[in-house]
């Protein structure tokens, strides 16, 4: 299976931003971005023109990689939104949220949505009582997530949850810590979508 297997602190220097993608160590003095601001490269701290297309496509490669999907992935998951009625980008980010990866993360029993796809590969992650193993599986509202008995005491999944308990809750998910599971109430608005991201110029670049 296709994956992406190169250092993540890379994709946060490359998007200029923080992508959260490292955990815990995105909050801390050693997150490579506050030591090098800059684009990794030779080139890296050189000029660039942002020209319309660079902007379309560097908001692209941003979604794409705070979901840790692939461009294929991706493509279809616009191609399906594009489908649909409403608005487009919102569409797409809403798929994007409801993804069993971003769920468990949101959800608190992940430090990332890479430590959620593993968590998830492992057969750790159990979906209204069954155990499901595929990280692009579609959470719809009403559905009751929650964590294998035998995987609740991971160092890994009571380190996140301690971090977790420091952000806002978001309103389209309810959690019970106490059981380690969490439930899908309705479906995210893009008001309940916390990312720094423009989807319209990602709409705009595969428009053309």
């Amino acid at each position: 299976m296709a994956r992406y297997t190169g250092a993540d602190c890379r994709l946060c220097r490359r998007e200029k931003m923080k992508l959260f993608l490292k955990g815990s160590k995105c909050e801390s003095p050693k997150c490579p971005i506050e030591i090098r601001p800059y684009p990794p490269g030779e080139h890296g701290r050189g000029r660039s023109k942002d020209s319309e297309y660079l902007l379309q496509l560097r908001e692209k490669q941003k979604a794409r990689r705070i979901y840790g999907v692939l461009e294929k992935q991706f493509r279809a998951m616009y191609a399906k939104a594009n489908s649909e009625v409403g608005i487009t980008g919102e569409t797409l980010l809403r798929m994007l949220e409801q993804r069993l990866d971003n769920v468990v993360y949101r959800m608190g029993f992940a430090g990332s949505r890479k430590a959620a796809r593993q968590l998830i590969r492992h057969r750790h992650v159990e979906v209204n009582q069954k155990s499901v193993d595929i990280p692009s599986y579609h959470v719809q509202p009403g559905q009751e997530v929650r964590l294998r008995v035998k995987s609740r005491e991971q160092v890994s999944v009571l380190t996140a949850m301690d971090q977790s308990s420091r952000g806002a809750p978001l309103s389209w998910i309810a959690v019970d810590k106490e059981t380690f599971s969490g439930r899908v109430l309705e479906k995210p608005a893009r008001t309940s979508i916390p990312i720094a991201a423009q989807e319209q110029l990602v709409v705009e670049l595969y428009s053309k």
